[in-house]
């Protein structure tokens, strides 16, 4: 074998093996979050700005105690002094749900570190649940759990009019947060209100029309309580408009536990139940041996999804415009950093 035919075998071989270590010649970044669910939810977010110079690993902020949620990534990291390693950063960073804090806008200390720190990244959205609820997405939820493409229900419309509801009673809770009246309504009483129980596929409208009813009769309350609150009302309510929350949009702003498991969940629930139905329907009915039905029914069956699995691996809100200021967020991080 020649000695050119060996360098270039030589050469190959060391190209390959650099290749294998991979990472080991890139950048590392940490990107610490709340909990088990936000490391895909952010994984997928941070993905698209790795290279072969960079790349990200996400990961809850601390592997010694196992301790989660919010406060703890921000408590580590921000209102402790910096130790060693453990410094947010140019290799470090925090993702975390925005909550109110963003809508807060600096009205406590916790809303002035998330908004203002070049390291701390937020949803914009209350939470990664709204972003999962988003409801351009919601369709193509609903395909993935019953394996039916037919649009039975216009998730975009209902969330639409129910956002258009809310909106009014959520201008109230912000405005009462930053003015420090919580108490005299929480986000525990906007949700309770905002509950559209009693929601069917057939008739969603007469959900709206309960919730409606309720938000009418707690914003009469509140203005009897407040009666000298209107003119920071309106303020506040242009203000938050400019902030992205819209009256069409409100659910991506709302508590997302509530809007995952008590708005979305639900309705899911019964669009996918009536979709299975029409699948399973059209199995019985097929003009086919009983057998083969039976092993079509089987096959069917085997193959459907969880629908709360479904949604929280549902990446739909990349499309939405507040995916695309987190984004820009860590664009800019870059062009800082390096």
């Amino acid at each position: 074998m020649g000695k050119r035919l060996k360098d270039n075998i030589n050469s190959q071989w060391v190209t390959a093996a650099n290749a294998l270590q991979g990472k080991n010649g890139r950048r590392r970044i940490v990107a610490y979050v709340e909990s088990y669910d936000d490391i895909y939810f952010w994984r997928t977010i941070l993905a698209p700005f790795e290279n072969d110079k960079r790349y990200f690993e996400v990961m809850l902020p601390s592997k010694v105690n196992l301790t989660r949620g919010k406060k703890s990534v921000l408590m580590n990291f921000i209102d402790h002094e910096p130790q060693g390693d453990e410094r947010l950063g140019r290799d470090m960073i925090a993702c975390v749900d925005a909550d109110y804090d963003y809508l807060m806008q600096g009205a406590t200390d916790q809303s002035r570190r998330v908004i203002s720190s070049p390291y701390v990244f937020h949803t914009y959205a209350y939470a990664i649940e709204n972003l999962q609820c988003y409801a351009p997405s919601l369709h193509e939820v609903c395909v993935a759990v019953t394996l039916n493409d037919h649009r039975i229900f216009d998730f975009e419309e209902y969330f639409r009019q129910l956002s258009e509801i809310i909106f009014p009673l959520f201008v109230w809770n912000i405005m009462l947060y930053r003015n420090g009246q919580y108490p005299r309504f929480s986000i525990t009483d906007f949700n309770r209100i905002t509950d559209p129980g009693g929601f069917t596929v057939q008739a969603p409208e007469s959900s709206l029309r309960n919730v409606k009813r309720k938000v009418g009769v707690k914003i009469r309350e509140l203005q009897r309580l407040f009666p000298d609150a209107k003119e920071n009302y309106l303020k506040l309510k242009d203000e938050i408009k400019t902030l992205g929350v819209t009256p069409q949009t409100t659910y991506l702003y709302i508590q997302g536990h509530h809007l995952f498991d008590t708005i979305v969940a639900p309705i899911l629930t019964k669009v996918c139940n009536l979709l299975r139905q029409e699948r399973q329907a059209e199995i019985y009915h097929a003009r086919a041996h009983s057998t083969q039905k039976r092993n079509e029914m089987s096959c069917y069956e085997n193959s459907r999804q969880d629908i709360k699995v479904m949604l929280k691996k549902n990446t739909g809100y990349q499309q939405c415009p507040l995916t695309q200021r987190i984004h820009n967020d860590v664009a800019r991080y870059f062009i800082v950093g390096e």
